[in-house]
């Protein structure tokens, strides 16, 4: 083989190699995803209503950060302790669910924010959760959390 023809040869080889690594095609719709976090907050909240801790526990990720009025609970024991208390017997103090819910295209990182209710029905607060894809077992947990009351109403 010549010089310049090995030259070719070399770099179309590499250009196809190029080609066999390159990742491959995205395998879901991002509005599959944007229901995924939907569901997963959806079931998460429910855990409240159920009075189901370990349940609430199982949508935490191992190291999620729950900002706590200002003070960060991190891990997932440190916001299950600190959340026992609300799932205790009795009603539900309060509940929440997703309104607006987002995915980043990578379709691994998701958000959801919503209204946060007391019995009567009131809206109270609003929740703010970023959810990670376990891309092992396709599960969504939450990495972030943080909440805020709202001013009362006049």
């Amino acid at each position: 083989m010549k010089p310049m023809q090995r030259r070719h040869a070399l770099l179309a080889g590499a250009t196809l190699a190029g080609c066999a690594s390159s990742a491959p095609p995205v395998a879901f719709s991002l509005a599959e995803r944007v229901a995924q976090v939907r569901a997963a907050e959806t079931a998460f909240a429910a855990t409240m209503a159920a009075r189901d801790l370990a349940g609430f526990a199982s949508f935490i990720a191992e190291d999620a950060v729950f900002v706590n009025a200002g003070t960060p609970l991190r891990g997932r024991a440190a916001v299950v302790e600190h959340w026992k208390r609300f799932y205790g017997p009795g009603p539900a103090p309060f509940a929440w669910r997703p309104e607006l819910v987002e995915v980043i295209a990578s379709g691994d990182l998701g958000y959801s924010e919503g209204p946060v209710t007391v019995a009567d029905g009131r809206t109270t607060a609003r929740y703010a959760s970023t959810w990670r894809r376990d891309p092992a077992s396709g599960q969504w947990r939450v990495v972030f959390d943080n909440g805020y009351a709202l001013p009362p109403k006049c």
